[in-house]
């Protein structure tokens, strides 16, 4: 049976078992490839969506937690809401992608930080950025951009 899930801003049917992770029916689905499978077990944050406005790991959330009125999945190619573009805006200036698997992860923790924090300390960065790996190590030019969109958004 089709389950209805609501996905950056457009009612979709998905037609999979309650169970099936969010992260499949996005990228298998619906055809939305920008957030990444890389443990599978929500520990480095490449599956990183928005459900309902706060980062969650996609590859162990069932679609069953988004289903049902009043939920709604913001994936990197549905975010455009407050701070998104500062931070994908800082992202670029200080010139945080190398690989950029990860960074679909990375922006929308730091964009979920900067919703609830708008000038966040480097202790609260990385408490907000403790569940993204890099594997390219690129963690100081995350912190810096994340304090450089705090300050594009200040100005704005």
């Amino acid at each position: 049976m089709a389950k209805s899930l609501r996905i950056n801003g457009r009612q979709y049917e998905i037609d999979a078992d309650d169970d099936t992770p969010i992260l499949w029916a996005l990228r298998d689905i619906v055809g939305l490839k920008g957030s990444k499978f890389g443990c599978g077990m929500g520990l480095c944050g490449a599956c990183t969506v928005h459900l309902d406005g706060e980062p969650i790991r996609s590859c162990i959330t069932p679609i069953s937690a988004a289903m049902g009125k009043g939920h709604a999945i913001i994936t990197i190619e549905g975010l455009s809401g407050e701070g998104s573009l500062a931070v994908q805006q800082a992202w670029m200036e200080e010139h945080v992608p190398q690989c950029g698997y990860c960074q679909a992860g990375q922006i929308m923790s730091a964009a979920a930080l900067l919703r609830r924090n708008k000038k966040p300390s480097d202790a609260d960065i990385d408490e907000a950025m403790k569940g993204n790996i890099c594997r390219c190590g690129t963690y100081q030019r995350i912190r810096t951009a994340i304090h450089r969109a705090a300050e594009i958004l200040e100005g704005a």
